[in-house]
This record gives C-alpha cells, sequence and structure tokens, in this order.
C-alpha cells in the first residue's frame, strides 16, 4: 500500500468507505475514546475541523477498545456521545482496534510509516494522532499528550497555505 488512500473502513454508521474520498486533502487521523483522560481533545479536534475544513483538511476518528477499556460503548453510544458532549462533525469510523493480530490494516500501515518514541511501532494510548499530507503520505505522529492546538501549527504547511 502506497498511501492512505489506498485503504477503507467501516465508518460509525456502518458502511464501508475508501478512504480514497479524502484524496488531495490533508487529514489527521485519531484513535479516541470516550472515556479516557484526553476524551475532551475531541473539542480541539472539532475546533481544527471546522477551523481548516474549507482549506482541504479532515480530521478522521476513529474509536478503539484497546486501552484501558475506555471506549465500551457500541458504534450508536459513541456517535451519540461525540455529538451531543462535543459536537463532532468529522467523520467517525467503527471500533478498530490498533494495535495487535487485530490491528486494522490502516493502523498497521500508519504505525510503519511513523514509528512512535524511540522507534517503536505500537499505538501507546489513546489519542495518538497522526498526519497526512495532500498526498496520503504521513508526515508526523503525535503523542496522547499533544493537544490539537499544538498539531495547528504544522497545518499551514501540509495543507500550502
Amino acid at each position: 500500500m502506497a498511501s492512505i488512500y489506498d485503504f477503507s473502513a467501516r465508518d460509525i454508521d456502518g458502511k464501508e468507505r475508501s478512504l480514497a474520498e479524502f484524496r488531495g486533502k490533508a487529514l489527521l487521523v485519531v484513535n479516541v475514546a470516550s472515556k479516557c483522560g484526553f476524551t475532551p481533545q475531541y473539542e480541539g479536534l472539532e475546533a481544527l475541523h471546522k477551523e481548516w475544513h474549507a482549506k482541504g483538511f479532515e480530521v478522521l476518528g476513529f474509536p478503539c477498545d484497546q486501552f484501558g477499556h475506555q471506549e465500551p460503548g457500541d458504534e450508536a453510544e459513541i456517535r451519540n456521545f461525540c455529538s451531543l458532549n462535543y459536537g463532532v462533525t468529522f467523520p467517525m469510523f467503527a471500533k478498530i482496534d490498533v494495535n495487535g493480530d487485530n490491528a486494522h490494516p490502516l493502523y498497521r500501515w500508519l504505525k510503519s510509516e511513523k514509528k512512535g518514541l524511540l522507534g517503536t511501532e505500537g499505538v501507546k494510548w489513546n489519542f495518538t494522532k497522526f498526519l497526512i499530507d495532500r498526498e496520503g503520505n504521513v508526515v508526523a505522529r503525535y503523542a496522547p499528550t499533544d493537544t490539537p492546538a499544538k498539531i495547528e501549527k504544522d497545518l499551514p504547511a501540509v495543507l500550502g497555505t
């Protein structure tokens, strides 16, 4: 697989979506969870999405329950939580695994493209973020503690604005 556009994933409503529909856009791919200490980052992610969407930027949320059972709900519960508590309008996908034998192929690729701290490949916790350029290449990986506000400074270069 050469770029993110070669993958597909089930969205939060159960529809299989090709990530090729985001071709030409910069993306921030985030594994999210509703009951995590970093959950308030949804607010910042939505703010980034609203501020930069018209310039060709999308946040893509991938719920994951692999870290401390912090995403226990089903897709309907996750969708409702995000909508009611954070007004999320960016694309959300079905719950996936990001590590291990059942890791989604997208996350296997993301992790191989940008290793974590000290060259580790695995995702360490919820709200790990991958920044993708307009050509579908991973250009940066951010730790869960990196806030959306911190990431925003990197968007103009990736968007060419």
